[in-house]
């Protein structure tokens, strides 16, 4: 194990092993917030000092330490049962011959193996922890650790072993800044009713401005819901574009308006928004989930709680200052801010201390 020297700080860096899901590379050359985030945080520990082995699929894209389970990603069998028990199996057999201070899990499956090995496994959960899942994480209660990626994440099932909360981020500097921005709005997303793309459009369209769509549109359930409700609004004024790779990506979310995030969920954080914002893009979001945790009202885009009101966002987002919005980023969502609060939770599960705050370690910005 590591040389202790109290929480606040250790003589020597840490070695921790970080398992990603089995479905993209990491970073993901398209759509993959999951896999985003934690490049960047292989990234930010790599370069403060830490051992870092990344556990995943596909290609090394990261300066970690990298042991490969499936070679290429199976990302054409993403919602497949068997690439998720089958990663978390080779996972576990691979961590088995590592010398580790901490485990750092982002995949489903892979937390049914932790009771199984003597260094602490921390969770990072990336969806709704309602229903089966939260019955999932309740099961595993002493053998991981949590971390929520929202206030809004962790209040839906207080219950759970909570280690704290860490805001995902971006490397702010990666994402083009800019001031002078064209006369369109953006969606930008997996095309699912719960990511509300039809809803985007009724919005642009009664606002009268144009609107691009750029989604992941892959899976059944995706194509289903485009049929139905997004390609019957399409036309001059919405134009779906396909799949955004990285370097699309940031074209698309420096150049719009601002960007359309219409969610009829309680999605617990949204990577998308940051991205946009970090180009000096702002939201117009409804306000679910972690949606007012991460949008300022009124400062880096607008919180509204009806689709009626979006319209009438979508227009005024004109005049929000683009550089508060890239300011707004890059002191709370920067991946530096993020690697800083991820260290503080390793080593407390690593010294087996508690939270020490009942809020844990939120990055939360004060109510409005």
């Amino acid at each position: 194990m590591i040389a202790e020297a109290g929480v606040s700080g250790w003589r020597d860096g840490m070695r921790i092993v970080m398992i990603a899901p089995p479905w993209y590379d990491v970073p993901p050359h398209g759509y993959g917030g999951i896999e985003s985030m934690m490049a960047e945080l292989v990234a930010g520990l790599s370069r403060r000092g830490h051992d870092v082995t990344l556990i995943g699929a596909g290609r090394a894209g990261t300066s970690a330490r990298f042991l490969p389970t499936y070679v290429p990603a199976p990302s054409a069998r993403i919602g497949e049962s068997m690439p998720e028990v089958l990663h978390a199996a080779l996972a576990h057999d691979i961590v088995s011959g590592l010398d580790a201070d901490i485990v750092h899990d982002h995949s489903l499956a892979g937390p049914l193996t932790a009771a199984s090995r003597s260094v602490p496994t921390l969770v990072t959960c990336h969806g709704e922890v309602d229903g089966e899942l939260g019955e999932y994480y309740r099961v595993l209660y002493d053998t991981v650790s949590m971390v929520g990626i929202s206030e809004a994440q962790r209040r839906i099932a207080p219950d759970l072993n909570w280690a704290g909360v860490v805001y995902n981020a971006v490397e702010t500097d990666s994402f083009p800044f800019r001031e002078d921005k064209e006369d369109w709005v953006l969606w930008l997303g997996r095309f699912n009713e719960d990511k509300g793309a039809h809803l985007a459009i009724d919005a642009a369209r009664a606002a009268g401005r144009r609107i691009l769509l750029a989604g992941k549109l892959t899976e059944q359930m995706e194509h289903d819901y485009f049929e139905e409700h997004v390609r019957p609004r399409l036309g001059p004024d919405a134009e779906y574009v396909g799949e955004a790779d990285a370097s699309r990506k940031r074209e698309l979310l420096s150049a719009a308006r601002c960007l359309v995030f219409p969610i009829t969920w309680e999605e617990p954080f949204g990577m998308v928004m940051i991205e946009a914002m970090a180009c000096g893009t702002p939201v117009v979001a409804l306000n679910r989930g972690a949606v007012p945790e991460v949008v300022v009202d009124g400062v880096t885009g607008f919180v509204r709680s009806h689709v009626e009101e979006l319209p009438e966002a979508v227009e005024a987002a004109g005049t929000l200052d683009p550089r508060a919005c890239r300011s707004h980023v890059r002191s709370r969502f920067d991946a530096e801010v993020m690697t800083e609060e991820y260290e503080k939770i390793y080593r407390r599960v690593i010294s087996g201390l508690a939270d020490p705050t009942e809020g844990g370690m939120s990055l939360a910005l004060p109510a409005n």
